[in-house]
């Protein structure tokens, strides 16, 4: 009889997705998007960083490129709460803001911690740098082109259920708020594992900004069907 694998689970868990799309014709556009996930658990130690990267040319114009950036680190305290301390960063030149950064710390619960369902809420201070998009801002508007130093608050809320054993439903939400301005990032995604390491993923985010120069968009959203590979 084989001896049973006593080896204990890497404190390692790593995902890269990605996806492409082009069409050709009355309209000539190309998209392409990435993600690389990295986290180490260890202990009341906890640690991830997520890269993610969009790009969109419409008739061989880019429309959009976008580059994001989130690290966290957290610390248990008790079997529910933990402390995090928090950075994102956001670089793009089609928003409001061309840099957008937040660091924040504070509190972590767990409402469920399962196999089958994650539930987590975070809240806690912060501060915010934001380099405006002065490309879009004339002399006569009513935004102010200063860049944005100021304290602020976080709050964040995020959330897996596997619905069955192959299917994995997925959300987050984070709102910041300062004085300046509130933004709101939401993802819900759906996975569907075609084997262990390879799935099929689809995703939709958004970035809302309740105050923006004129001629720019609240909203800036992304669509994605995207392959994932987790080791």
């Amino acid at each position: 009889m084989e001896e049973p694998d006593t080896t204990p689970p890497s404190p390692w868990k790593s995902q890269i997705e990605f996806g492409y799309q082009s069409s050709k014709g009355n309209d000539d556009s190309q998209s392409l998007n990435g993600r690389l996930e990295a986290s180490y658990t260890a202990g009341q130690h906890r640690h991830t960083g997520e890269v993610k990267y969009y790009l969109a040319k419409d008739d061989g114009e880019t429309d959009k490129n976008q580059l994001s950036l989130n690290l966290q680190s957290d610390y248990k305290i008790s079997p529910d709460y933990y402390l995090y301390a928090n950075f994102k960063g956001l670089n793009t030149k089609y928003s409001a803001y061309f840099n957008d950064y937040t660091f924040s710390g504070g509190l972590g619960y767990q409402v469920s911690n399962t196999e089958k369902l994650r539930l987590e809420v975070e809240f806690g201070p912060g501060f915010r740098y934001q380099n405006p998009n002065l490309d879009e801002i004339d002399d006569d508007d009513l935004i102010l082109p200063e860049t944005v130093q100021e304290p602020i608050i976080r709050t964040n809320v995020r959330t897996s259920w596997k619905a069955l054993s192959n299917l994995t439903l997925a959300g987050e939400v984070t709102v910041t708020s300062g004085h300046s301005n509130t933004r709101v990032d939401s993802e819900v995604s759906v996975t569907n594992n075609i084997t262990e390491e390879i799935a099929l993923k689809v995703a939709q985010s958004q970035q809302y900004l309740d105050r923006v120069p004129p001629g720019l968009s609240n909203t800036d959203s992304v669509f994605s069907i995207n392959l994932l590979f987790s080791f």
